[in-house]
């Protein structure tokens, strides 16, 4: 392969399309029902076709799944999961989400207010010990959880890159944590500003084991993932990367234009995904700022668990679906997309308001990874993008809205 995007070679094949077809379940619930499914959304419509088309150019690879009222309308996979043991993606693979898991860490820290053990307005101070004393005399909860608190990320330009360090333990990496923490200086006032922050998030995560007793990841799998029925989800090791099959690796692209396998190439940094130069496998395990793992249907699982009420009592659960602070539109590239009305950020999750309906969600990048899921609250719609490539999401993202949200 040659520079970008990829030339065309051979079509990848089409695996298990576990979709309804458009006259088949959908027509079976009544013409009411049938009428509210675009015609763009079902199988061969426009979003079919153009996921197709990219899967034939070897520009994508991965999963995607739509779902009404819990129902899936369009489920298709294309490409490998795992090139060297020839296992291809299907509709239950796992991948890992990236940052588009910092909504369970968000979560987990809303269902902790809820039990009384945090406090939104509450000092960061009040609860965890060796912070700097300007980040834990000033910095909030609520702060952490709307990005408003003035901690770093490594993909802002200038900021630090992240280590090249191979992790070895969770210990190991745990203590790498704690060092990064107290090495934290305030980027500008706590609330007169928006700037996501993974570094922000991975503090949660630490809030979550401090306030719970437990560890961030045993409180996310009891209070999230049971919950939901989230069975193939979790916060795997990398030895369990390399080893489940069921797992997909990340296949990042390089500068000679071949792209290799993230997991089994540890010495190998992102070009396109991710902060330069990283490579998230290097972790050991992923933690409150990302690297959560989880499928299409396990995804589906959470929407309506969440909306359910299973997740979070009524009122947190309002709080946590609703958008707090307005933020700009930061399109990737070209102009604005006209039908994003409003765009806010709420408790780890992002909330615009496009053509008239309101969505939450998150997305995700790594080297070799690209990820993201949308839960139209409106209209009781779920998309669900999940990709081994490093490609441009911006522009799936956007198909998939305009599929759901047509006239």
């Amino acid at each position: 392969m040659n520079g970008l995007p990829p030339s065309r070679r051979s079509a990848l094949e089409l695996l298990g399309a576990a979709s309804l077809a458009a006259g088949g379940a959908l027509a079976s619930s009544g013409t009411a029902h049938a009428a509210r499914i675009p015609e763009d959304t079902r199988p061969g419509g426009a979003y079919d076709r153009f996921l197709a088309e990219l899967a034939g150019d070897d520009a994508f690879s991965g999963t995607v799944l739509l779902a009404h009222r819990g129902r899936t309308v369009l489920a298709r996979s294309y490409g490998m999961a795992d090139k060297e043991k020839k296992v291809p993606n299907r509709i239950g693979t796992i991948y890992n989400l990236a940052s588009a898991s910092k909504p369970f860490t968000a979560l987990a820290i809303v269902r902790l207010a809820q039990e009384r053990k945090i406090r939104f307005h509450e000092k960061l101070g009040a609860y965890l010990d060796g912070l700097p004393g300007e980040i834990a005399g000033a910095v909030t909860v609520h702060h952490l959880l709307t990005h408003t608190g003035g901690m770093g990320d490594p993909s802002r330009p200038g900021e630090t890159p992240p280590p090249q360090k191979i992790f070895t333990s969770v210990a190991e990496q745990q203590a790498d944590l704690r060092r990064r923490m107290r090495e934290q200086r305030l980027e500008f006032t706590p609330g007169t500003k928006h700037a996501y922050s993974s570094m922000g998030m991975e503090v949660l995560g630490e809030l979550v084991a401090k306030a719970s007793g437990k560890s961030f990841w045993d409180y996310v799998r009891d209070h999230v993932f049971v919950p939901a029925g989230m069975t193939r989800s979790g916060y795997f090791t990398r030895p369990q990367w390399l080893s489940d099959e069921r797992i997909a690796h990340p296949y990042m692209y390089q500068s000679d234009g071949s792209r290799v396998d993230a997991v089994r190439n540890l010495d190998k940094g992102a070009v396109l995904g991710g902060a330069p130069g990283s490579n998230a496998a290097r972790a050991f395990l992923g933690n409150g700022g990302g690297g959560g793992f989880s499928t299409a249907p396990d995804l589906v699982r959470f929407a309506k668990a969440l909306r359910g009420g299973k997740l979070l009592s009524g009122p947190y659960t309002e709080l946590f679906l609703n958008g707090k602070v307005p933020v700009p539109p930061r399109p990737q590239g070209g102009d604005p997309d006209p039908a994003l009305q409003e765009a806010f950020q709420g408790y780890g999750v992002t909330a615009p308001v496009y053509d008239g309906q309101r969505l939450i969600g998150h997305g995700g990048g790594i080297g070799g990874g690209n990820t993201n899921w949308s839960i139209y609250l409106d209209t009781d719609w779920i998309g669900i993008i999940l990709c081994n490539y490093d490609l441009d999401i911006q522009q799936i993202i956007a198909r998939e809205r305009q599929a759901i949200t047509q006239h």
